[in-house]
């Protein structure tokens, strides 16, 4: 049975029995020629020795002979050449069925082995290749090229099931986690190299200042310390395939290109190391949400998104896709073309995931809220977009650098649009609810508030401003928080219009301007506004105290002035005494009516609202003393005197402590 295949290989490479027995018996005749030339070549010499003096004449009787010899020892080393010849191509024979067995079996019982074979397949066919006089040389490359195939389709299939799954045979195992004990291979076979990385595992290469205390915070953070996660930290990138793992890929791959399948590593490759990306970021928590998925969130809710999202974007750039660059530089080594490109395909679907959030914020509505979160968004893309660069820095990732380069742009437009959008806000605003007790504004408060995060963003800001144009960042903020400060005074103003008491509407004013000037020299805003811009407020605010007092208190100080009194301020002659208690009754009214009316009223500043007591107090309290001393003799000897002369100064004093404190009348009346 073993001669008959013998005999059908053979005949495949172009052989029979009668050529070998041919050439055999020949090699036979052309030795025992040889051999018995060589007793005549030395039974002549013999001779020759004994015979010197008739040499010159033997030698010419000789010549014909010892050309002859010469002749026959030529032919002796061309048999032997051929005879050594022959063997190496038996040899070469042998081999071929030794390397074909050894591929028909398969790379998964002996990888090694298998890869072996292939490479005596390749020497075989360069051998031949470089012997094409063989009349069997075209059969020999021929069966040798096909069995090449078969083995390049062989590979391919053990290169797809070591990158979806550690195989459940020995040998590879072997080659895998060489040393290890019966429990751990066992765990090995279960362990999947292409299967999502767990979230647990990404955290954990987290810094620990970058970790999320507890589940669901993310990246969500305070503006005050949005830039804690700039500082220098280092990073670990997880291992995704086991270092163990990684030669055994290189070497398939290798084996494969060098047989012309390179496509089909490529998608084999993609596709499973795609997977496990994509999977990766999904388990994170990643979501592929659109514009109108956005548009329905509350802002809350979408906050918690865009700061978690803030997170998976710095997980996923220096630690995930890192990691894949490492695994596809190690897997791909000497290939590196191919390996630049397997790489972007494989995490391409990953990328894009990332990203289709970004892209949802940057092209949802805008709103004043969403202002800060699109410069965490915007932020975040700077930060990582150097080391994206680096890790997709070839041709055949061009369109994925792009893609990161075209968000960070849209984000910086749509912030920017967001800055018009809010001063023209403010601008605009057209609040219905008024504060009737002439205190600090909600619009106020809130405005000021968002200037105060602003400044929290200044080198973020500053950069962004250079997206566009070149200019001096630190003079543009300054121009946008002037004219963000403007707008809301401009709608203050128009919102005090609504007030019926003139003297409220410079209380509001009053509160508002001060609390402006106040906040503003409190934070970084006052080193980009200026000096001169807070003492002109300043002055502004005294205005508007001046006017207050102007308009609530010249009416009641004309109750101290009587028409042809003497003018040394001390005679009463010619003042009649019904004059002096129409006075003093009308001074009474007013005066209650002030104290109920405005103890309702707030100034909500404590060293404001006694400034403004004491200011009311300097000119009503010695005008009233003097009035009573001078005319309250008239009063006081006649009947019932308390009626006119109802408050001693001391009452007005502590009335007056009363004033601007918010007090509600049990039954208080509208004051706008």
């Amino acid at each position: 049975m073993e001669k008959s295949n013998l005999q059908k290989n053979q005949s495949k490479l172009g052989f029979n029995d009668l050529t070998i027995e041919t050439l055999r018996d020949r090699a036979a005749t052309m030795k025992d020629c040889l051999a018995r030339s060589q007793i005549i070549t030395d039974s002549m010499t013999s001779i020759l020795g004994s015979f010197d003096l008739r040499l010159s004449a033997l030698e010419t009787a000789m010549r014909p002979t010892q050309i002859k010899t010469h002749s026959m020892r030529q032919a002796h080393e061309n048999i032997d050449k051929t005879l050594k010849f022959a063997d190496a191509v038996l040899i070469q024979f042998d081999l071929v069925k030794q390397a074909e067995a050894e591929i028909m079996r398969g790379p998964h019982e002996d990888l090694e082995s298998y890869l072996e074979a292939v490479n005596q397949l390749k020497q075989i066919v360069r051998f031949f290749s470089t012997n094409k006089t063989l009349k069997s040389s075209i059969g020999v490359i021929t069966h040798s090229t096909t069995l090449l195939q078969k083995a390049s389709l062989m590979l391919e299939e053990e290169f797809r099931q070591l990158l979806t799954s550690c195989r459940s045979h020995f040998n590879v195992i072997r080659y895998v986690f060489v040393y290890i004990t019966v429990f751990l291979l066992i765990r090995c076979v279960c362990f999947c190299y292409s299967k999502p990385v767990e979230p647990d595992r990404l955290l954990d290469c987290l810094p620990a200042s970058l970790r999320p205390s507890t589940a669901g915070e993310g990246g969500k953070k305070n503006p005050s310390d949005h830039n804690k996660s700039a500082e220098n930290v280092v990073y670990r990138p997880p291992t995704l395939v086991s270092p163990k793992v990684v030669p055994l890929l290189h070497d398939l791959a290798l084996q494969m290109t060098q047989t012309g399948q390179q496509q089909q590593v490529f998608i084999i490759y993609r596709e499973a190391r795609s997977a496990c990306m994509e999977g990766s970021l999904k388990k994170l928590g990643v979501e592929k949400l659109g514009k109108d998925d956005v548009q329905k969130m509350q802002l809350e809710a979408l906050e918690a998104k865009i700061g978690n999202w803030i997170h998976f974007v710095r997980i996923a750039v220096k630690l995930l896709f890192a990691a894949e660059r490492k695994v596809s530089d190690q897997v791909f080594e000497g290939m590196d073309s191919f390996m630049d490109q397997c790489f972007a395909e494989a995490t391409a679907s990953a990328v894009s995931l990332l990203l289709s959030f970004g892209e949802a914020i940057a092209k949802s509505k805008r709103s004043p809220e969403k202002l800060f979160v699109l410069l965490d968004m915007y932020e975040i893309m700077k930060e990582v977009q150097p080391e994206f660069n680096t890790l997709y820095a070839s041709i055949s990732a061009a369109e994925l650098r792009e893609s990161v380069s075209a968000l960070t742009k849209r984000l910086a437009e749509t912030a920017q649009e967001t800055f018009v959008d809010f001063e023209e806000a403010v601008d605009k605003d057209a609040t219905k609810t008024a504060v009737q007790d002439g205190t600090v504004h909600p619009l106020t408060s809130y405005v000021i508030n968002y200037v105060k995060f602003l400044f929290d963003y200044q080198s973020t800001l500053k950069q962004l401003f250079l997206e566009f144009e070149e200019i001096d960042p630190d003079a543009q903020l300054a121009k946008i928080t002037t004219r963000i400060m403007q707008a809301l005074q401009n709608n203050l103003d128009g919102k005090s219009k609504h007030y019926k008491d003139q003297a409220l509407t410079q209380i509001f004013m009053m509160n508002n301007i001060h609390y402006i000037v106040r906040s503003v020299r409190r934070s970084e805003a006052k080193d980009m506004l200026g000096d001169d811009w807070v003492q002109i407020h300043r002055r502004v605010v005294q205005q508007h105290a001046n006017q207050y007092k102007r308009i609530s208190w010249s009416k009641i100080l004309q109750c101290f002035t009587i028409q042809g009194a003497p003018s040394d301020g001390i005679s009463t002659t010619g003042v009649s005494r019904a004059t002096v208690k129409e006075k003093f009754k009308t001074f009474n009214t007013q005066f209650e009516e002030l104290h109920q009316r405005q103890s309702q009223w707030t100034v909500p500043d404590s060293e404001l609202r006694e400034s403004l007591r004491l200011a009311v107090a300097e000119v009503l309290l010695p005008a009233y003393r003097a009035f009573r001393k001078r005319f309250g003799p008239l009063i006081e000897g006649g009947k019932n005197p308390t009626k006119y002369i109802r408050f001693t100064p001391e009452d007005l004093e502590r009335m007056l402590a009363e004033f601007f404190e918010g007090k509600v009348a049990p039954e208080q009346k509208r004051l706008i």
